[in-house]
């Protein structure tokens, strides 16, 4: 049982997800709300962003057009199909994809 450096209350351990999709768990004090991730915790975060960081993808022309091919990791992580659409949302130096 985890004790919080605040109050000195019991902690639980709660689950939770990033933005990108990256389950997690942390620790929640039931009396103050202070919470906490233990270096364990965060290394484990750290390696799935690690992971999502590294993936790569080749543009290749399609008619006047290009296409950008999804690896397959990704594909089956986020159930795309042939037939599902994207939002393109252009950014400063990225282009933020949104399945629909």
């Amino acid at each position: 049982m985890k004790k919080c450096s605040v109050c000195g209350k019991r902690m639980i351990e709660k689950k939770d997800k990033t933005p990108e999709g990256i389950s997690y768990s942390y620790y929640r004090c039931e009396e103050c709300g202070e919470e906490i991730l233990d270096m364990k915790q965060l290394h484990v975060i750290a390696e799935k962003y690690r992971k999502i960081k590294g993936y790569r993808a080749k543009i290749s022309r399609w008619g006047i057009s290009i296409a950008v091919r999804i690896p397959k990791e990704l594909v089956q992580q986020y159930h795309l199909t042939g037939k599902k659409e994207m939002t393109m949302i252009p950014e400063k130096k990225a282009i933020k994809l949104i399945v629909d």
